[in-house]
């Protein structure tokens, strides 16, 4: 039984194995399919070799790379894995058949349905639910053999023990390691992140005072030309688009600027209160020009240590994007504000056109931006700013739905 059982968690181990040593480092290695055909023949090779138990019963662990599958991806592959799980007994044949098929019936109905609410929790609840989901289907699958055993004896009863605590140990062990790649992901991508910005910042300190005198003198002399009685008026309209440009590159240079500064000019303890009710108050004209309505909800009395400045500007460049994605139907911008274990929680909700998936995987780089005249400085400003807080950014969107930025800051 232990061999047979030491055999299984292999099988449920080389899906993990051949994604870290083949795809993990690849463009496509998030791509569903290949998770859908490692889980799938996870899946089948555990049906092919159950375990046998010492008192007559046969078990197999095919439901925990199910259950996983469902929890992660949702109804949609889901589907195909549970075709995949009934075919494939279906051909085993022996007994039983119609009683999987029920039975994985009712689990793709039910699991997926967590979906949504389990990816947006902490990997620590994800691992703690995942374990939960899969007692509580083990509980379901053996209250319903009750049917089938004339009394529940000695042997049911061990049968019953052994199918628990193996399936809820070996799926703690297949969470804690996917969450670990998805963890080793998210830290690559920051820092990957954080080589760029500290790039954009050399070059910002070393270059922008040099193009701000010069832009600054520039501005000056079309100022004055502009008074001029003797110019044309084809002339005067050169003269304000010069002018308009002129500003646009100001404005470039101050965003390079913002990632040269230290946090340490203008540090606070503070709890997040005054700066976002002062980004509130001057960004509701502008709000208003665009038909956006905003509502701002306060929740939190955990103290932050940061630059007064830096976090108004953040708050400034996030409320400004959001409002500029409802500038065309109007919406509800919406600012939460609380606190969670030893963190606080900023989320920012917007009811515009949102983003799709590659979109919101290039947040935050250099001079990327969803915006026709848009430069990205001003989202790698943000980026740049909670990361010195050590605090994470989760973008959640969808196209013609909306997008919500959920800043977790630890507390000081």
């Amino acid at each position: 039984m232990i061999e047979s059982l030491l055999i299984n968690f292999f099988f449920l181990l080389l899906p993990v194995l051949i994604f870290l040593i083949f795809f993990e480092y690849r463009s496509f290695t998030y791509n569903k399919f290949i998770i859908f055909l490692l889980t799938a023949i996870s899946m089948i090779l555990c049906m092919e070799f159950p375990i046998q138990l010492e008192i007559g019963y046969i078990v197999d662990l095919r439901y925990i790379p199910f259950l996983i599958f469902a929890l992660y991806t949702g109804y949609r592959y889901t589907f195909f894995l549970y075709i995949t799980l009934n075919v494939t007994r279906f051909f085993i044949g022996n007994e039983g058949f119609w009683q999987s098929l029920l039975f994985s019936t009712i689990i793709l109905f039910v699991v997926p349905l967590l979906h949504q609410w389990f990816i947006r929790q902490f990997p620590k609840r994800r691992i703690l639910c995942a374990i939960i989901v899969a007692v509580s289907t083990m509980i379901f699958y053996l209250t319903s053999l009750i049917a089938f055993f004339p009394e529940l004896n000695g042997e049911y009863w061990t049968m019953a023990i052994h199918t628990l605590i193996t399936h809820a140990l070996v799926m703690a062990v297949i969470t804690i390691l996917i969450e670990k790649i998805n963890a080793n992901r998210e830290a690559r991508e920051l820092l990957f992140q954080s080589e760029k910005i500290d790039l954009v910042s050399n070059m910002a300190a070393s270059v922008a005072h040099e193009i701000r005198n010069p832009l600054t003198v520039t501005n000056g002399f079309l100022q004055l030309l502009r008074q001029s009685q003797t110019i044309t008026k084809d002339e005067q309209k050169y003269i304000e688009f010069s002018l308009i440009e002129l500003k646009r590159a100001e404005g470039i240079v101050s965003d390079f600027l913002a990632f040269s500064r230290p946090q340490c000019a203008n540090m606070v303890y503070s709890n997040l209160q005054a700066e976002t009710e002062y980004v509130k108050n001057i960004m509701t004209p502008y709000a208003n020009m665009h038909k956006v309505q905003m509502q701002l909800s306060f929740r939190n009395n955990l103290t932050l240590q940061y630059d007064k400045n830096q976090i108004q500007q953040c708050f400034i460049n996030l409320f400004k994007n959001a409002i500029e994605a409802m500038r065309e139907t109007g919406g509800t911008l919406s600012v939460d504000v609380i606190e969670d274990v030893k963190a606080v929680i900023v989320k920012i909700n917007d009811t515009g056109i949102g983003m799709g998936k590659e979109e919101i995987a290039q947040l935050g780089r250099p001079y990327y931006s969803t915006k026709k005249e848009g430069t990205g400085l001003g989202m790698m400003m943000v980026y740049s700013t909670i990361s010195k807080l050590n605090g994470k950014i989760k973008v959640e969107s969808e196209k013609g739905k909306g997008t919500t930025f959920i800043i977790n800051i630890p507390a000081a």
